[in-house]
């Protein structure tokens, strides 16, 4: 099997999880706030969070899972500033956790909070 073959094979496989993944938005006040949103617009649209959260994620190579070694990531790829909403939809919800990179909602999930 060549290179390219095995690459192709590669990406395909990876794209499975990808097509299946669908992305999920938050309804508030009616309201619908999804990925792309800005940080104002969320605020705007659901009002305050439970919880906030901030941190700076690890930077990763282009195209892998291999986050970039200390050394380097501190020199030359700085960490991805991130922040973690959380918002308590009520009896009988999931609380929905809203992760914003770069001040636009990358992801909304739902599930109970961790303990």
């Amino acid at each position: 099997m060549n290179v390219i073959s095995r690459r192709m094979i590669l990406a395909a496989v990876l794209a499975v999880p990808a097509m299946s993944a669908h992305a999920e938005s938050l309804r508030c006040n009616g309201h619908s706030a999804a990925e792309g949103d800005s940080r104002l617009s969320v605020l705007y649209k659901c009002g305050q969070p439970l919880l906030k959260d901030s941190y700076c994620a690890p930077a990763y190579y282009v195209d892998t899972f291999q986050p970039v070694p200390e050394p380097f990531a501190a020199a030359v790829v700085p960490c991805q500033h991130t922040e973690e909403w959380l918002y308590d939809r009520g009896p009988g919800h999931l609380m929905a956790k809203v992760r914003f990179r770069s001040g636009v909602v990358q992801s909304i999930t739902y599930g109970h909070v961790p303990r």
